[in-house]
């Protein structure tokens, strides 16, 4: 029997718990993710791709059916390298949809084979996007409860030391 395969791609600047709940909710309907780290030219990213993989590995380290790649190039053209018949994509709100429906409509021209699931993620973490937490980093706000601490203790790093008392 052929694997349930599913690419589950992005920035993840940073990646918060809002991608790892994604991920633990899609094992329930995949035998296999594979959580591709996009570069994307049009976003200026606060880390480099080597560091974005390794948050992701260091995340999913022990989770079975979970694999980490990265990725320059269209993610059809990926997911068809990979034999995944489905792209996983995450909606927050209706603000996301309308660009993830025209993204998926098109990579389904780009590639009959390939098609998208979305996922809505749970209540706990319905709010979070990587920009906003950013912002609330720059701010020296407190970020502990968004993502896992090692990427909290890097984003400090970046824009100054905070602490959950601030």
């Amino acid at each position: 029997m052929e694997k349930r395969r599913a690419i589950y791609p992005g920035s993840f600047d940073p990646v918060t718990y809002g991608h790892i709940d994604l991920v633990r909710r899609a094992l329930l309907l995949f035998d296999e993710i594979i959580i591709v780290v996009a570069i994307n030219a049009g976003k200026n990213a606060l880390f480099t791709i080597e560091e974005r993989v390794d948050f992701m590995k260091r995340v999913f380290k022990n989770t079975r059916g979970v694999k980490i790649d990265s990725l320059e190039g269209l993610t059809v053209n990926y997911a068809r390298k990979v034999k995944a018949r489905t792209i996983l994509r995450g909606l927050r709100a209706t603000s996301d949809f309308d660009y993830e429906f025209q993204m998926a409509l098109t990579n389904r021209r780009l590639s009959k084979e390939v098609d998208t699931v979305f996922l809505v993620p749970s209540e706990d973490h319905f709010y979070l996007s990587s920009r906003l937490i950013k912002e609330i980093a720059m701010l020296k706000g407190d970020i502990e409860d968004f993502v896992p601490t090692f990427v909290a203790k890097r984003i400090r790093q970046i824009y100054g030391e905070t602490s959950k008392s601030v």
